[in-house]
């Protein structure tokens, strides 16, 4: 079996999950990465591979003979410009989420995939975490009959640290967290139901980030470091109250799927916990999802039946690794496509639809909540869909 030699543009936090593919006596090998920070190259040695060739310039990376996969862990807005690169030098590529920051970006990428004839996986790990995929196969089943109805609520905890002290608080490199953050969860609510978003209202605001304060002060410079509620001093220390911050970090979107469904998705990033919760009603029952206790819970509609007895409860088995296990299982199924032909869990449109519902509940919520159409996809990018329901 022939030994995948993979290439990493991007070499952040994220990059880390890189390790699963780096095996050396086996299916796969990390032989270079590129980043644009000379301080990542040496991290990246050491995270990773010591012997990984690094530089500073992407193209030299793709440019090379010897790689035959690349991997795209830079920033969203960077996306597009190399997937398509690494996917015109004739590499495999896989792409972290969201596909792109604008649906223009997300259609050149899947034009250039088509033209390459390559593999290409969006990174959608959410679809491999035990959670999710119980709720899918339980609606798959048919125990709560046709989804009418979608409810999502998702409390971002720690928004500041991963968000608001980086450049994802400028919309000028997100677009919107609708994309950085809610492309996962779109992206489960078009998996599970088996069906897109057709038109979206939304409302968000600036709620509680973004200020007054200098564009380049850091927290551990300033001088309220001691009374602030948001002082930190990990790698991203960018002040959360600067005056760039312009993405909201509270924001409601109400969306209506293809077939009618009803879905809502709620996100906020200045609550005390983090957690998502999903509850997905179907006309012959429900299914509500506990993170905190690892449960999804059945709850029949009444039949006069015995299923009007009681509930179904289904503790969902804890995964090791990170994101609950999901980052190695993407990982190997990459692999798999490459190397065996797999379909993936999620075809390159699903990435497109995600990012075409949060620009469009973007634009709604910056124009006062009027009813924005989603972006169609071109005809062709249908036909290369495999169906939604697996």
């Amino acid at each position: 079996m022939k030994q995948i030699r993979i290439g990493v543009i991007g070499l952040g936090w994220r990059a880390g999950v890189t390790k699963y593919w780096h095996r050396p006596d086996g299916r796969s090998v990390v032989v270079a990465g590129a980043d644009h920070d000379p301080a990542r190259l040496g991290k990246f040695r050491e995270r990773i591979n010591p012997d990984a060739d690094v530089m500073l310039d992407y193209r030299e990376l793709i440019e090379r003979k010897d790689i035959d996969a690349i991997v795209v862990m830079t920033p969203d807005h960077c996306h597009d410009e190399h997937a398509v690169a690494a996917l015109r030098a004739g590499k495999h590529v896989y792409c972290e989420k969201p596909l792109a920051v604008t649906v223009e970006g997300c259609d050149r990428i899947l034009e250039a995939w088509r033209e390459s004839g390559k593999h290409f996986m969006i990174g959608f790990n959410m679809r491999y975490m035990n959670m999710y995929r119980t709720m899918k196969e339980i609606v798959a089943s048919g125990d709560i009959g046709e989804v009418k109805a979608v409810w999502v609520r998702h409390f971002v905890g720690l928004g500041s640290d991963y968000y608001y002290h980086s450049w994802h608080g400028s919309s000028k490199n997100t677009t919107s967290l609708l994309l950085q953050k809610a492309s996962h969860d779109i992206d489960i609510i078009h998996w599970i139901t088996g069906r897109y978003t057709k038109k979206v209202a939304a409302f968000g605001g600036v709620d509680y980030f973004g200020g007054s304060k200098p564009n380049d002060l850091t927290c551990p410079e300033c001088a309220e470091k001691e009374t602030c509620p948001e002082a930190r001093f990990g790698p991203l220390t960018q002040c959360a109250f600067r005056e760039e911050v312009d993405v909201e970090d509270n924001s409601m979107v109400l969306m209506e799927l293809e077939g009618g469904i009803k879905a809502s998705y709620m996100q906020c990033h200045f609550t005390p916990d983090y957690e998502r919760s999903y509850t997905i009603i179907g006309t012959e029952g429900r299914i509500e999802n506990f993170e905190s206790n690892n449960q999804v819970i059945v709850k029949a509609r009444k039949s006069n039946t015995w299923r009007d007895l009681s509930d179904k409860v289904y503790n969902i088995r804890k995964a090791e690794g990170s994101h609950n296990g999901a980052d190695e299982k993407i990982c190997e199924d990459f692999l798999d496509m490459i190397l065996q032909g797999k379909a993936p869990v999620a075809q390159p449109i699903a990435g497109r639809m995600s990012v075409a519902v949060g620009c469009a509940a973007t634009e709604s919520m910056r124009s006062g909540g009027r009813v924005i159409p989603v972006k169609e996809p071109q005809p062709w990018m249908l036909g290369y869909n495999e169906s939604l329901v697996r």
